[in-house]
């Protein structure tokens, strides 16, 4: 149901969009995600009645049925020069201090205006970031050419919004939000499979889900370890396993530690890993 609070920040998000319209006479990217929020301000993009494109920027490990969810809704999609898979072969395991896939994959310009569907309910970080519902922002070094006008129609919502939103208009969400009684669950968020910037627990839940990801992960992070002998990572570790161990089971220095030694010596890491995620790992 569409409550009079809720109807005001519909009624505000369509202006400002409106608003940013008035005077350009070039079309306005909708930064489409598949997600929840991407597919509201995708619908506002249409009932404010601008110019618009809907783009959709392929990370080539988004959840199953994204892409054709994507699809369905009419976004283009723009496909990357490299996967990311083959950007581990080449960079070794992103972490959150080294995010190349996403400077590659999600965080590049394509149009001049930009609507996101950032809102400061997703977390304490964003709450504190943001605080206008436009903003100048730079992909990469700060030129006019990397200069994206952002706006933020949705900033104030909250998930109680998105779903009476949602529920009035009769929008079909992406699968990953619906429950095995079909029931909408917003709680959740769709973003990039197995992404280190998850909880530590629901990066492990994840690669159980979908161990094949895991195998994935290890054959990229093998052809780093092949043609770079010199990398700190075969300084540090013993293979490609005992890497990938670290990384997603074990992110705080002590934990590994006490994890790495025994009476025994050094843990069997393919044994492990492969226990955890009930698949063989061999490569």
């Amino acid at each position: 149901m569409v409550t009079k609070d809720l109807q005001k920040k519909i009624d505000r998000a369509i202006r400002l969009l409106q608003g940013i319209q008035n005077g350009y006479d070039g079309e306005i990217e909708v930064a489409y995600s598949g997600g929840k929020d991407s597919d509201v301000i995708l619908q506002l993009a249409k009932e404010a009645g601008i110019r618009y494109r809907a783009i959709y920027r392929n990370t080539t490990i988004d959840p199953p049925g994204t892409i054709v969810h994507v699809g369905r809704m009419g976004a283009e999609i723009l496909r990357p020069k490299e996967t990311f898979f083959q950007l581990v072969a080449k960079k070794g395991f992103p972490n959150r201090f080294s995010r190349f896939c996403c400077e590659k994959l999600k965080e590049y310009k394509v149009m001049d205006k930009c609507i996101m569907g950032v809102r400061k309910s997703e977390s304490s970080k964003r709450n504190e970031r943001y605080n206008e519902p436009t903003e100048c922002r730079f992909y990469g070094r700060k030129t006019e050419a990397n200069h994206v006008e952002a706006i933020y129609p949705i900033l104030d919502w909250t998930d109680n919004d998105v779903l009476a939103f949602v529920e009035d208009r009769h929008l079909t969400l992406a699968p990953v939000y619906y429950t095995s009684r079909g029931q909408i669950d917003v709680s959740k968020r769709l973003g990039c499979m197995c992404c280190p910037l998850a909880t530590e627990r629901k990066r492990i839940l994840y690669f159980k889900d979908y161990p094949r990801m895991a195998r994935a992960y290890l054959r990229a992070g093998q052809r780093f370890w092949n043609n770079h002998p010199d990398a700190k990572v075969r300084q540090r570790y013993d293979n490609v396993y005992e890497w990938f161990a670290r990384d997603v089971f074990f992110p705080r220095e002590k934990d590994w530690q006490k994890a790495n030694v025994s009476l025994f010596g050094k843990p069997d890491w393919k044994d492990f890993l492969e226990r955890e995620f009930g698949i063989d790992l061999t490569l």
